[in-house]
């Protein structure tokens, strides 16, 4: 068997990784997995749950990042201040999508184990004990549960983004990084400024 040997004449570049682009998580996207109000409505009447209060959540969560930031204030500059803030939103943004997407994967299950019990070739869900849920009912409760905590942690990300904009005077925008320089670019500028001490 012969062996391809590489051509002397081209030199082999080694492999540059570019890490993995992340989706920024703005408001929007929580907005657009969270169930809305008209859906959280449907969920408490047909599971007999306590209904959540939207507003309230979110003018608390307003005026506890407005309370906490005028606390800081004397102590912070205003960029301090921004970039504090910022991560503050951030971090209710991010909770409040991460409860949208697991609110989303329930759902799924729900349907799934509701369809399956509902296949005439399958004994397995059906006619749950007396007293005991099936797997499906649970599945289904589970996830109206957390459609409602989804919506909860919803107003909550709302009124901190509300709290950012009255408290900064511009819309809040999740941080993203600035893509870092390439090595080669930065060894050239390294050698670069070696070579300005003579």
């Amino acid at each position: 068997m012969a062996v391809k040997k590489s051509d002397p004449k081209t030199p082999q570049q080694p492999a540059t990784r570019t890490p993995p682009v992340r989706q920024a998580i703005t408001f929007k996207l929580v907005q657009a997995h969270a169930p809305h109000g008209a859906l959280v409505e449907n969920l408490v009447r047909a599971f007999g749950l306590d209904q959540v209060d939207y507003d309230a959540i979110r003018e608390a969560t307003e005026e506890h990042v407005a309370r906490s930031a005028q606390v800081l204030q004397p102590s912070l500059n205003d960029k301090a201040m921004v970039i504090h803030l910022q991560r503050v939103v951030g971090s209710f943004v991010s909770s409040a999508y991460g409860a949208a997407q697991f609110y989303g994967t329930k759902v799924t299950q729900a349907k799934d184990l509701t369809m399956a019990s509902q296949n005439d070739d399958r004994d397995e869900d059906r006619s749950a004990v007396y007293g005991f849920e099936s797997k499906a009912e649970r599945a289904r409760s589970f996830a109206a549960e957390m459609g409602l905590q989804a919506f909860a942690l919803m107003a909550a990300a709302e009124g901190a983004v509300s709290a950012y904009a009255q408290i900064t005077g511009d819309d809040w925008k999740p941080y993203e990084q600035p893509a870092a320089p390439s090595a080669s670019t930065s060894r050239q500028s390294a050698a670069a400024q070696i070579n300005a001490f003579g």
